[in-house]
């Protein structure tokens, strides 16, 4: 059954931040945990912990600093939509992000894509003239892409 979700939790950035990472929208587990990548099968964290060789961060506040630390930003494509589940491929009746409020307050010299569901509703409703790099997607549903491939593409991006 669709419900009608709407993002519940802010993005996460700050004056320092100069790379923005868009989902497409959070999963049923991230809203739960009220914060990005929250699902234990997604290997966001995972990649991110080894691309800046650390430990990977677990809880909410431990993910916020890792983000503000590599001056990253967090945030999704979507604002609200029409979703059932966490499924991407449901997603309905969306209402796109404001992403004025992370580009006008921090330097953002490039926005990376986590997937092609973001992507998808990144190019369709977004006007802005910072470069775009669309990423295999880190969700364990993208099972095309080993961890192996993922870290290899994320980090020619992040670094």
């Amino acid at each position: 059954m669709l419900t009608h979700e709407t993002h519940e939790f802010p993005a996460c950035f700050d004056e320092h931040s100069e790379i923005l990472i868009l989902g497409s929208f959070p999963s049923v587990k991230s809203r739960a945990m009220g914060f990005y990548y929250g699902h234990p099968q997604n290997r966001f964290w995972r990649v991110l912990a080894a691309i800046y060789g650390e430990e990977v961060p677990m809880d909410v506040e431990s993910r916020r600093a890792f983000v503000l630390r590599h001056h990253l930003a967090l945030y999704d494509s979507l604002e609200a939509c029409e979703i059932h589940g966490s499924s991407d491929a449901s997603i309905t009746n969306v209402v796109p992000a404001d992403l004025n409020q992370i580009l006008d307050n921090a330097p953002i010299k490039k926005i990376l894509l986590n997937g092609k569901t973001a992507a998808r509703y990144f190019e369709k409703y977004q006007k802005t003239k910072t470069e775009a790099v669309v990423l295999p997607s880190t969700s364990s549903a993208n099972a095309s892409f080993s961890f192996e491939d993922l870290l290899e593409a994320w980090r020619k991006a992040l670094l």
